[in-house]
């Protein structure tokens, strides 16, 4: 009997193995080689993924995919599903609960705070390639109440702590150009001087970002336009440069560059050590890390009682993220007036990588806690069933698993770029390079009808080989680097 629900047990569970990324191991081939509409008909033809519990993920990287081919309306229709569902999954209290007692992958999937800001970040730059400047302006507000939501959840605990992720440098600087865009400097300066005090305060000393030079222009020129001459001062003197403006009759591009792909989560294991105190303390233990995670019991009676008196040393897995890095890691602008440097204003990965360091602490008591649980209710079972105590905890062991589900199809880094172009068609090139080793690139032309301020996304969705780009309204590629 035994020996038939182990087989059983197996069999349902051997699937539990493989990372988020290696079951999607398809969709991620086609979407890494290029072949975006392969890649597309691989997720709308998983139904499991569109009603499962890492839906949320479903959604969103169907919108990146979306965006990608030029389908803007439908990517945003995507992104609003999203949206909705990591609001939803926020405010359901049940779900994390049923985290602590089973499988993390088993509940659903909520998103990273980093991640949820950059629905909007996506959605925001389709409504610019659509024209629609109004509705990337609703994109902004949801953006401002979302780095509100993501202030106040770091800020209580957290004064004086340093390197911890609580503000977004690079999503204030866009929402800063959105408002440019739409000629409200005065809330355009106030977005580029909080971006400007995050990249100072938060970006150098955490990621080693310095504040652009783009954004040190845009805050300047911004604040000469809204008549604000005393902030204009305070910040020439802070920059070390004098603003002198000049009327132009030009338009001008922003243009992002979205370089490599994010790390992906896997899953590492720690063997902790049970060292038993007094009154019920039992303290969980790895000397190696120097980790200490004590948990009280209600007696020394309950010690025997969970069944923890024979367990010496216990496994528990974690999340770890495994870094892709960008093949490249320079890209230049060409224009009429010169060639300009697309500026790193928004590194992903290492956000995604302090993200989980910053909550470490709280991933190593969630399991601990969980594991003890999973090992109380196995003795009880033992004490009356040999056979099937010794199944449950063959499940127990399998399904302790880390719960390694993240979007994997946003950029490694971000970074952007402002050129001034006479009205009319001009053309663009652009070219990426290495530092470190000799990477063949080719720089392609765009033909581009300027008007005022258009902004336009380089999706280099490839962390080895090419990256696409493509112009609003048509249905051909304007830039392909391979």
């Amino acid at each position: 009997m035994k020996r038939s629900l182990l087989v059983i047990v197996l069999a349902l569970f051997c699937s539990a193995c493989a990372s988020y990324y290696h079951t999607h191991g398809k969709f991620n081939r086609f979407f890494e080689d290029g072949e975006l509409e392969k890649a597309e008909k691989v997720l709308e033809g998983n139904r499991k993924a569109s009603k499962g519990k890492a839906r949320l993920l479903y959604y969103m990287n169907l919108g990146v995919v979306a965006s990608m081919q030029g389908k803007y309306q439908a990517s945003n229709e995507l992104f609003d599903q999203a949206y909705t569902l990591g609001e939803d999954l926020r405010n359901n209290y049940w779900n994390t609960a049923t985290s602590l007692l089973i499988n993390p992958t088993l509940t659903f999937y909520t998103g990273e705070d980093h991640e949820l800001l950059l629905i909007h970040y996506y959605k925001a730059l389709n409504f610019l390639m659509l024209g629609d400047h109004a509705s990337a302006l609703v994109e902004c507000k949801r953006l401002n109440i979302k780095l509100n939501k993501l202030s106040s959840k770091y800020k209580a605990g957290l004064s004086g702590v340093q390197g911890k992720y609580t503000r977004d440098a690079f999503i204030h600087t866009l929402m800063g150009i959105i408002y440019e865009a739409n000629d409200d400097h005065n809330n355009a300066f106030i977005a580029y001087r909080n971006a400007v005090e995050i990249y100072q305060e938060d970006y150098l000393p955490m990621f080693g970002i310095e504040t652009p030079n783009q954004l040190k222009e845009d805050l300047l020129r911004t604040a000469y336009l809204t008549g604000f001459d005393s902030e204009l001062k305070f910040y020439e003197k802070q920059f070390g440069k004098k603003y002198k403006h000049t009327k132009q009759d030009e338009g001008s591009l922003v243009f992002f560059w979205n370089n490599g792909l994010v790390p992906i989560k896997s899953e590492w294991g720690i063997n902790f050590g049970l060292v038993r105190g007094a009154g019920g303390l039992v303290t969980f233990h790895e000397e190696q890390l120097g980790w200490n995670f004590p948990f009280q019991l209600e007696s020394d009676e309950d010690y025997e009682k969970k069944g923890l008196a024979d367990l010496q040393i216990i496994r528990v897995a974690f999340p770890k993220y495994t870094a892709r890095p960008a093949l490249f890691d320079h890209a230049c602008l060409g224009s009429v007036n010169g060639k300009s440097t697309l500026e790193k204003a928004e590194d992903v990965n290492a956000i995604a990588f302090c993200s989980l360091q910053q909550r470490m602490f709280k991933e190593c008591s969630t399991s601990l806690l969980r594991v003890a649980l999973k090992k109380a209710a196995e003795y009880s079972i033992r004490q009356q069933n040999g056979d099937l105590g010794a199944v449950v905890g063959i499940v127990n062991a399998l399904t302790e698993k880390a719960d390694t589900r993240n979007w994997q199809t946003i950029p490694h880094t971000i970074s952007y770029a402002r050129v001034r172009l006479p009205e009319g068609v001009q053309e663009v090139s652009l070219a990426l390079s290495h530092t470190r080793q000799q990477v063949k690139t080719q720089a392609h032309t765009l033909p581009l009808i300027l008007k005022r301020t258009e902004l336009l996304s380089f999706l280099s969705n490839r962390w080895k080989r090419r990256g696409t780009l493509f112009c609003p309204g048509t249905d051909h590629t304007c830039i392909g680097i391979h």
